[in-house]
């Protein structure tokens, strides 16, 4: 167990030991939570020889925790046990372009070559301290972290935009994979009336693809940022900046660089981003009118090189909200730098720090970095509890001479976290359709069905030359259980 762990598990337990007065109880009840997640998932990868790389494996996410909330603190602990069964062990390629052959590939080389995985770890366990009216507070131990997220919108389409189409672009959970991502460290926030500062610095820790969630990671963020309220809550705008560093020094970074040359970089890895974006929705017609900005800048060190780079995303729609089932039809593009010259000092390529990609490339092929991503979504709600979305992307990389870049960041000490296969001086990507129904049964389960279609072009017909088409889909069930318990003695 890591400092930060043994800082909030000590002090939970001299609170706990300090408060062993028989007279008084406790006005808030201990509760517990339960959440499961059990997801099929199926494959079919980019083919490189006359078999076509088609499997599935079945993977669950068990996450229990407890937590109570007192006058002048609060604290929470959690469990989680990610497991991932029958895995494809021929879901590696031998040729390095080629590389891992799906998500599949991917969770079996995370985990000692083995076809099934499974640990348990300690998920969150934190002290938060905040004053006597909810202005301010401040947070100790492991936790989950949203970047993006540091406030919660009244208006439902912009909570919606904020959570689906905003946050964790550079840093989040990686909720999608089986052992997703924690923080060791301290976070606060400040909340005015219309207003919030939010401030973070932590060390992130193993998981995402490992199923072994404890061990930290030697890379380490810190995070600022300003968020306001204006024009009635129609309109929510942030200014951020964030600091990275990467001191896993013994691997080899992803980049354009010759594989020798890269191998011989041995500095670690120093970055800055500074950022602006906003949202609004505007009541218009028959429905609401929504617009989002989004734009980052980054310098620093790319171990031996200069790093320069950067993003930026525009998207709108219209939300029919008078109509029965309130179609939603937006659309966007996103552009991001890549490095034209990989010979030289300079790392131009925009890289993505610690993100949870999955929400910005569903079919989780692709990522933001290197990337021009122009799409088309359309979501619609037939029944009350059932929800509907279908995207059509249509993907190129930024630069010919740069990567193929995919994954969500560090999540091991043996692997970078990032992963690039090489553009071969080609720049048209794929086209990209999927569609998910999302239907609640109950309060506590929820069904989704997924399915996705990739229709490659010259990038990925350099390296997969015999099928440049890819499909995925899965059947995800999750169980949700929350229940408060008898007050503790105080």
């Amino acid at each position: 167990m890591n400092r930060f762990a043994v800082l909030c598990v000590t002090t939970l337990i001299c609170l706990s030991s300090a408060a062993q007065t028989p007279a008084q109880h406790s006005t808030s009840p201990v509760s517990i939570t339960v959440y499961d997640r059990t997801r099929l998932n199926v494959f079919q990868w980019f083919t490189a020889t006359p078999d076509a790389a088609t499997y599935a494996y079945l993977e669950s996410l068990l996450r229990a925790g407890i937590a109570q909330k007192r006058k002048s603190y609060d604290w929470e602990l959690e469990l989680t046990q990610p497991s991932e069964l029958f895995l494809p062990s021929d879901a590696v390629s031998p040729v390095a372009a080629q590389g891992q052959l799906g998500l599949g590939g991917t969770y079996y080389a995370s985990n000692n070559n083995q076809t099934e995985a499974a640990a348990a770890g300690f998920k969150q366990g934190f002290i938060r301290f905040h004053g006597s009216t909810p202005d301010w507070a401040l947070r100790v131990g492991r936790f989950e972290f949203f970047e993006g997220q540091e406030t919660t919108p009244k208006n439902p389409d912009l909570q919606f935009l904020q959570a689906n189409r905003m946050a964790q672009r550079l840093v989040g959970n990686f909720g999608f994979s089986n052992a997703q991502r924690s923080f060791d460290g301290v976070d606060g926030h400040y909340d005015g009336k219309t207003w919030n500062l939010t401030a973070m610095a932590a060390r992130a820790d193993q998981g995402v693809f490992n199923m072994n969630t404890n061990p930290e990671l030697n890379v380490d963020m810190q995070y600022l940022a300003y968020s306001k309220y204006d024009f009635s809550n129609h309109f929510l705008w942030r200014v951020f900046a964030m600091g990275y560093h990467d001191g896993r020094t013994g691997l080899t970074k992803t980049d354009n660089r010759a594989l020798a040359v890269r191998a011989a970089d041995h500095k670690n890895i120093r970055l800055g981003s500074y950022g602006a974006d906003f949202l609004t929705s505007i009541p218009a017609g028959a429905g609401k009118f929504d617009l989002l900005g989004w734009g980052v800048l980054q310098n620093g060190n790319w171990g031996l090189l200069n790093h320069r780079a950067g993003a930026i995303a525009v998207e709108g729609g219209y939300h029919a909200t008078q109509l029965r089932t309130a179609p939603w039809l937006r659309a966007g593009f996103l552009r991001s730098t890549g490095d034209n010259n990989p010979t030289d000092n300079q790392h131009t390529t925009f890289f993505q720090v610690l993100p949870t990609p999955r929400i910005y490339a569903r079919f989780p092929f692709y990522n933001m970095m290197n990337s021009k991503d122009q799409f088309v979504q359309l979501m619609d709600m037939p029944t009350k509890h059932l929800a509907m979305r279908s995207d059509m992307h249509f993907l190129q990389l930024t630069s010919n001479q740069d990567f193929w870049y995919q994954g969500g960041g560090a999540y091991d000490n043996k692997v970078f976290g990032f992963v690039g296969r090489p553009a071969n001086l080609h720049a048209s990507f794929s086209s990209v359709f999927d569609l998910s129904a999302d239907y609640e049964v109950s309060k506590r389960i929820s069904l989704t069905a997924y399915y996705a279609h990739a229709w490659g072009k010259s990038v990925i017909a350099a390296i997969y030359p015999v099928g440049r088409s890819s499909q995925y889909g899965y059947l995800e069930m999750t169980y949700k259980w929350g229940r408060p318990q008898r007050p503790m003695k105080e």
